[in-house]
């Protein structure tokens, strides 16, 4: 039986690349005026290739039935998330003007993109790390198109913003793996395709390290904001994903996103909605601050509790 100490040295290499990002940043080796151009280097290239390469060869995605409950999945309990936040704010005294939509959407978002990918990676498979893809754009559709009705008020979507560098690469992994295509991309393109991506997710995670700095030196975090975040992201939210994961019936590489999933801190998404439609930006920055710190202690124990209820058996170091 796995230990709390098995799953920390199993994540802990996400988190020093986190704490070396906001070592880097604190001493100016890492300017802020850096992050753009290699996030967009990371988002547009170097993530995509990732992606591409590890669904292509995946056996577990080529039943439409996996692909398709991946996505519902990641859409319905990314939304589930956001309507538990919508609530508790209620309760703990925020109101539709004041923060109410941006503390919800900023508590109940989790983080299914960069901080997941290495978690998944480290602590499942390969085929783990193909249905998260998946289910990602679950998340992506939902983030951008209720998550944008939500924060604006509004009815509009913008659909471009769902159709990214990552979601195309998904899209076109799958058509390639149900067409049996895949196969057939080897040799010299696809260790070509594997360079790229290699490097991908450690260089994001270490800008979000420094990014979490930038956030924590704006932001002073409220006793409201803590209390509640914590209660929503790390408390209520894990609880409906681990029972998401234990009584649905999904396959087993579905289950370990879905733990996963449960442990992670809020995503940085929500401040980019706050920031384009009118919201509170300094409410989803504290949320995401204080989340991702706070993580380093629970994400373990969530994990942990996770698969011995379930029944999963992580890849240990």
């Amino acid at each position: 039986m796995i230990s709390v100490w098995d799953v920390v040295a199993s994540v802990l290499p996400i988190y020093l690349l986190l704490v070396a990002g906001a070592v880097l940043r604190w001493t100016k080796v890492l300017r802020r005026e850096n992050d753009d151009g290699v996030m967009r280097v990371v988002y547009t290239i170097m993530l995509p290739a990732f992606m591409l390469d590890k669904i292509l060869g995946s056996e577990v995605l080529r039943s439409g039935s996996v692909v398709m409950s991946s996505l519902v999945a990641g859409f319905c309990l990314i939304l589930a998330g956001a309507a538990i936040g919508m609530a508790v704010g209620r309760l703990i005294g925020f109101e539709r003007g004041t923060g109410l939509r941006t503390f919800g959407l900023a508590s109940g978002f989790q983080n299914f993109g960069f901080t997941a990918v290495p978690v998944v990676e480290i602590m499942w498979s390969t085929g783990a790390l193909a249905v998260l893809f998946v289910h990602n754009i679950g998340c992506e559709l939902a983030m951008w198109s209720v998550g944008v009705l939500i924060m604006s008020g509004e009815r509009g979507i913008l659909w471009r913003r769902i159709l990214n560098g990552p979601v195309i690469a998904v899209l076109c992994g799958l058509l390639l793996v149900a067409t049996g295509w895949d196969i057939h991309i080897t040799g010299s393109f696809r260790t070509g395709l594997s360079m790229i991506g290699a490097g991908a997710i450690p260089l994001a995670v270490l800008i979000i390290g420094c990014s979490t700095v930038d956030l924590v030196m704006a932001e002073r975090p409220t006793a409201k904001v803590i209390f509640g975040s914590t209660l929503v992201r790390l408390m209520l939210v894990p609880m409906l994903f681990l029972a998401a994961a234990k009584y649905l019936p999904i396959i087993p590489e579905l289950r370990q996103v879905l733990v996963i999933q449960a442990a992670m801190p809020a995503a940085v998404t929500p401040i980019m909605l706050a920031r384009m439609y009118g919201g509170r930006p300094a409410i989803a920055a504290q949320v995401v601050v204080f989340t991702t710190g706070l993580s380093l202690i629970s994400l373990p124990w969530i994990i942990l509790l996770g698969c011995r209820w379930i029944g999963l058996n992580p890849l240990l170091p």
